[in-house]
This record gives structure tokens, C-alpha cells and sequence, in this order.
């Protein structure tokens, strides 16, 4: 386990990082502990990419183009709480330079050695985001997803996080609403009932509503453009972006 030594007070919830570290190998196996999130990872890949190539000029000064192999070539991105890597690759493999962090050893061993398995390059450090940010590092976009929800303190996490977005850059944050819509459906529905995820996984009373997370965000200095619910549709067995903001959502702030 690695704890904050630097100038900021750790927000790590240790006994999430254990919960997720004991995922081991499940972390890649599509039918396994997070096959939900497997599921989901198309829809926050679209998100991103979009965003970003929207964005960002390309490195030649023109547009980028979402349709090219490579549409993120150039962008340096931080992924906190990267687990086993399943954003990070995707996110390499369109281009950008990706560093990935986690405060579980265990996780990044399993995240570097799938990244090698596959030829990529990525830049894996068990470490917080309390230890990185006190280095002085800054991205062109900082990365949150399914995160902020696990802190023990979330203003304390977003505000460090954010301080890692250079100017001009872009920050994401998903998670979970804090409803009662969300409580039957992430709770009760998906530890419960689907067993889509570990008993446990979740706790409600963590989630965290648009309103609190945009505050935080505004108090790191960035401001958010977009903000896009995530809905589930179970006849498809399938995940889109919607308008609901009930249960699951992302955002995207931009440093000015």
C-alpha cells in the first residue's frame, strides 16, 4: 500500500484499494469481476476520444480526426486509479502517451504486464495522486473515471487531481449519483441481484451528486462544459449515453 508523504493529506480509502487489488487477473477477464465495466468501456472510450479530438488541435496545428487510427497522437494523459489498465490501453492505442497510477502494487503489475502482453508502452507508478501532483507534473488531460466515489475525501481528491490539468487542458471525472434511483440499481440491483460486481464494491453514501461534483471541480480552478448520463439497457444487455443523470454520468472541465 502506498501512502502520501508529500505536502497533501492522502485521500485513499485503504480498504477499497485492497477490495480492488484482490481482483488480481479478474481484472482482464471480460465474463469476471468487472465484466460491467468491460461492458461500459466502449461508451467512456467514445466520450473521451470525442472530447478530446474536438479539443485539441492536432500536433501539426490542424483539426483531428476521431475516424484516424491514431487521433490522440501527441496528448499526454494521467489516468488515476487505473487499476489493470482497461481505460489505459484503449487510450494508448489512439495515440496518446498515457501514465497510469494506483495506489495498489498489485494492480499495476497487472496492468503493466497485460500493457507488455500487448506491445504497448505505458508509464504504470504505484503511487497517489497526492504523491504525483507534488511533484509539479501536469497533462493535457487528467482522467477520474469511477474514482471519485472510492476517496475518502472527494473535494480534497478532485482538487489535487485537477491541479495536474495544465492551462488549457481537460479533466474527466464518471461515477454514480447519489439517488434512490442509484441505490436500487448500482446497490441493490448490480451487487445483489445481477452480481454484476463484488458485494461491497459500492458504497451509497460515497456517490457523489453532479451539483457536489461540479463544485469541486470549480473550486480547482476548471470549468465544466458537458456533462452526459450513462444509461444501461437491458434488453441490448448494453450501455449508451443519454440524458439521465440518475445513476451513472461523466463530465469534462476545461483549465482556462
Amino acid at each position: 500500500m502506498v501512502v502520501s508523504t508529500g505536502r497533501a493529506r492522502s485521500t485513499v480509502d485503504e480498504a477499497d484499494v485492497a477490495r480492488f487489488e484482490a481482483l488480481g487477473e479478474d481484472w482482464w477477464a471480460p465474463r469476471g469481476s468487472m465484466r460491467a465495466l468491460h461492458k461500459l468501456n466502449p461508451v467512456r472510450i467514445a466520450y473521451l476520444r470525442d472530447h478530446m479530438v474536438e479539443h485539441f488541435p492536432s500536433p501539426d496545428g490542424g483539426e483531428r480526426d476521431a475516424l484516424k487510427p491514431r487521433p490522440l497522437a501527441g496528448l499526454s494523459i494521467l489516468d488515476i486509479g487505473c487499476g489493470g489498465g482497461i481505460l489505459c490501453e484503449p487510450m494508448a492505442r489512439l495515440g496518446a502517451h498515457v501514465t497510469g497510477i494506483d495506489p495498489a502494487p498489485g494492480n499495476v503489475r497487472i496492468a503493466g504486464k497485460h500493457a507488455e502482453e500487448c506491445g504497448l508502452t505505458i508509464d504504470y507508478r504505484a503511487t497517489t495522486a497526492e504523491e504525483l501532483a507534488a511533484t509539479g507534473v501536469k497533462f493535457d488531460v487528467v482522467l477520474c473515471m469511477e474514482v471519485v466515489e472510492h476517496v475518502t475525501d472527494m473535494r480534497a481528491f478532485v482538487k489535487t487531481a485537477s491541479s495536474m490539468v495544465r492551462p488549457g487542458g481537460l479533466f474527466f471525472a464518471a461515477t454514480l449519483n447519489r439517488t434512490l434511483k442509484s441505490f436500487a440499481l448500482a446497490i441493490v440491483g448490480a451487487e445483489y441481484v445481477l452480481r454484476w460486481v463484488p458485494k461491497g464494491t459500492h458504497q451509497w453514501e460515497k456517490f457523489v451528486t453532479p451539483r457536489e461534483l461540479e463544485d469541486a471541480i470549480a473550486a480547482g480552478g476548471l470549468a465544466v462544459t458537458d456533462v452526459a448520463g450513462v444509461v444501461y439497457n437491458p434488453l441490448r444487455d448494453a450501455w449508451s449515453q443519454g440524458r439521465d443523470l440518475d445513476v451513472n454520468y461523466m463530465l469534462v472541465a476545461r483549465r482556462l
